[in-house]
């Protein structure tokens, strides 16, 4: 699907902020809300517009540590990377699964209650796991992410 300029405004500001209004929304793209809401279902429907989250502050859930975990195989077949991906991402501590080069295969990104429970879930589900032959932990001292992905699109200044 080719993203247009009003295209690409609607997904700036609803990365922004995923509760705006279809009427705000409407109005910051100049559009009626008729229109701007058929644009918001067109992208939903061609798999432009993926989800909707809520930004939940950590420590509310228990979590109070934050750490890297990069992952070496055994192998590298398919089967046995696409094995563990799937397993990684099956464990509630695990926020994020990097598939990356060099020289680990994998850059985990775990939620924790403390480092007790960092250790039991590294030996239990990595150590334990037949594929795996290394992992290194890093302990992340402060995280932020950036909500808006950057739009490079060349040519259309929005």
């Amino acid at each position: 699907m080719k993203l247009d300029r009003i295209d690409r405004k609607i997904l700036r500001l609803l990365q922004n902020d995923g509760r705006i209004s279809n009427r705000q929304l409407a109005e910051e793209v100049g559009l009626a809300a008729s229109t701007c809401s058929h644009r918001v279902n067109r992208l939903r429907e061609a798999g432009v517009l993926l989800d909707m989250h809520a930004t939940v502050e950590p420590e509310a859930l228990g979590i109070g540590l934050q750490a890297l975990v990069s992952v070496s195989l055994k192998r590298h077949s398919r089967e046995a990377v696409r094995a563990f991906h799937l397993h990684a991402l099956s464990l509630d501590e695990v926020r994020a699964a990097y598939h990356v080069t060099g020289p680990r295969d994998f850059v985990l990104h775990l939620a924790v209650r403390d480092t007790d429970h960092l250790r039991d879930v590294t030996m239990d589900a990595f150590t334990t796991h037949e594929e795996v032959a290394n992992i290194e932990t890093s302990i992340i001292y402060e995280f932020d992410s950036k909500p808006v992905l950057p739009d490079l699109v060349e040519g259309e200044d929005l």
